[in-house]
C-alpha cells in the first residue's frame, strides 16, 4: 500500500465531500428546509458551526478508512468504474447504517430521511470516485 497516494486520495476525498455536501445545501433549498421542520432535535446554525471542527475531524477519519478500504482492494489502482462501484457501496452503507437508523431513532419525517439517504449516497459516490481518480492517478 502506497500511503502518500492513499493520504492524497483521502485527502481529495475529504475535500470533495464537503464541496458536494455544501452543494448540495445550495443546489437542493428544501434540504435545509427540512431541517429546520425539527430544531427540537438538531442543533441551531451557530452551534453546528462551533461543533463544525469536530465534523470536519470525524469525516476525514472516515474518508481515510474508505480510501485504505479501496487501497487493501485495489493496491495498483482502479480505473473510475470500480471507483464508481465502490462509492456506490460505501453510499448504501452509509444509508443503512446512518440515515435508515437515524429515521429509526430520531423523531423525523420521511422526506427528510429520503433527502439525506439521496445527499448521502451521492456524497460518498462521489468520494468513491475521487478516491479511484486520485489514488490511481498518484500511482501511474
Amino acid at each position: 500500500m502506497d500511503y502518500t497516494r492513499l493520504l492524497l486520495a483521502a485527502f481529495g476525498g475529504f475535500v470533495a465531500y464537503f464541496v458536494f455536501g455544501g452543494l448540495s445545501f445550495v443546489l437542493v433549498p428544501s434540504m435545509k428546509t427540512e431541517f429546520l421542520k425539527f430544531a427540537a432535535i438538531y442543533r441551531p446554525h451557530e452551534g453546528q458551526m462551533r461543533m463544525f471542527p469536530v465534523a470536519m475531524a470525524g469525516i476525514f477519519v472516515a474518508v481515510l478508512v474508505v480510501a485504505t478500504l479501496f487501497a487493501m482492494i485495489y493496491p495498483s489502482g482502479a480505473p473510475i468504474t470500480d471507483g464508481i462501484r465502490f462509492g456506490a457501496l460505501i453510499g448504501v452503507f452509509v444509508v443503512c447504517a446512518f440515515v435508515v437508523h437515524n429515521y429509526v431513532n430520531l423523531n423525523i419525517g420521511i422526506k427528510l430521511t429520503v433527502i439525506q439517504a439521496v445527499a448521502y449516497f451521492s456524497e460518498w459516490l462521489v468520494v468513491g470516485i475521487v478516491i479511484s481518480l486520485i489514488y490511481r492517478a498518484a500511482g501511474h
